[in-house]
């Protein structure tokens, strides 16, 4: 199964782990972004304040994430506790792609926004009961 990982950029190191976890268990996990090579840094303001000097990375990277989503026979997105900190929020652009494109949607952690509550959207508290869950679905 392919799948993809979704979650803020600062927990790369933890989503690092568990794609690791999933290839060890057959799975395949393409997810540019895991390789740490998508942050936009300084540029990263630019995309922020919504000026006309978008870095031309940001479309790049943006388009990795793009691809290796269109190829997922499952997202898999991390959520956080609302209203609990800052983020520029990639990771519901990506489950709403999923949602989109009919790619299979499973969430770990809080519902995060309306959209998380959908009929399809599977919802588990922690990556111990996706990997049991995976066992069922290879």
């Amino acid at each position: 199964m392919e799948v993809y990982l979704a979650a803020r950029y600062s927990r790369l190191g933890e989503l690092n782990v568990y794609a690791e976890m999933l290839r060890q268990h057959g799975h395949t996990v393409q997810a540019r972004w895991l390789l740490g090579e998508h942050q936009i840094y300084d540029g990263a303001l630019l995309v922020e304040a919504a000026t006309d000097e978008v870095p031309p990375e940001g479309a790049l990277f943006a388009k990795d994430d793009f691809d290796d989503l269109r190829n997922a026979d499952l997202v898999v997105a991390f959520t956080e506790p609302p209203r609990s900190g800052n983020s520029r929020g990639g990771r519901h652009i990506e489950a709403g792609l999923a949602l989109a494109w009919g790619i299979t949607l499973w969430i770990v952690g809080p519902r995060e926004n309306v959209f998380y509550c959908l009929p399809q959207v599977r919802q588990f508290k922690t990556f111990e009961a996706v990997k049991e869950a995976m066992k069922g679905a290879e």
